[in-house]
């Protein structure tokens, strides 16, 4: 009750009035009973600009710091992440990604909707980064229509770092800013039932997640890189090359 009446009435209206955000294709999104939404990650408000993008609730796992900070602050926090349908999950790997996983189950049994960004952790530098397997073993074992969804230009209006947006990007070759207006697509959905019990072969986990990052590169029109993203953020941490670790093969995260 409270994540509808703020998003209907606070959260959405705002959104739309000061961004006012490209929404096409949501009538692929179902008027009712489960759906998996995956989208790519580029900027922390890309878990803002999805759930009001949609007339049903989108359940996110978010970490679980949001929710626990002190003092008024942290309660402001808390109850903005809740009004935009984001949920508490400790998302440091091991047993944590499994409740991760099990959450999205048992919203989705119930006729939810559930959101899941695929890369893991936001893109680096505006590229698609390489899906982890999780986002296939849900999808295989709900047995619900995914979704796939592109956020457009959010990490224009809001770069890695920054929590005020930047409402004017300047491209090169323009002499003029121009006004960033980020952008959600909403594909066709997938099925992958034909992969029904399958939930444990590791090869058709890794196809069926390639299967939805393509999806997501038509979508956004984003450069794919063959890598995790937190391998990426490490090596630009370290000051290394992505591309040259991509180049030789080094992709995994240490």
């Amino acid at each position: 009750m409270l994540y509808l009446f703020l998003r209907r009435f606070f959260v959405a209206p705002l959104v739309k009035l000061l961004f006012r955000p490209r929404v096409t294709g949501v009538e692929h999104v179902p008027t009712d009973g489960p759906a998996l939404l995956v989208s790519n990650h580029l900027a922390f408000c890309d878990s803002i600009f999805l759930p009001v993008s949609v007339p049903r609730q989108i359940v996110f796992p978010a970490k679980s710091e949001y929710f626990t900070g002190p003092g008024l602050k942290g309660k402001l926090v808390a109850t903005f992440f809740r009004s935009v349908g984001q949920i508490p999950i400790d998302r440091s790997g091991g047993r944590a990604s499994l409740a991760a996983l099990n959450t999205g189950l048992g919203i989705l049994e119930k006729g939810g909707l559930f959101g899941i960004y695929p890369e893991g952790t936001r893109s680096p530098d505006g590229r698609l980064y390489k899906g982890k397997t999780g986002v296939a073993r849900m999808a295989i074992v709900a047995g619900v229509p995914v979704i796939p969804v592109a956020m457009i230009d959010t990490h224009k209006l809001q770069p890695a770092g920054r929590m005020k947006p930047v409402l004017f990007y300047r491209e090169k070759g323009r002499l003029l800013p121009r006004l960033v207006r980020p952008g959600v697509a909403f594909g066709e959905p997938m099925d992958f039932s034909r992969y029904e019990g399958m939930e444990r072969d590791r090869f058709v986990l890794r196809s069926v997640t390639d299967e939805i990052m393509y999806a997501l590169m038509g979508l956004s029109g984003q450069e794919y890189v063959d890598m995790y993203a937190d391998k990426a953020k490490e090596l630009l941490k370290a000051g290394q090359s992505i591309d040259e670790h991509v180049r030789l093969g080094d992709t995994k995260a240490s």
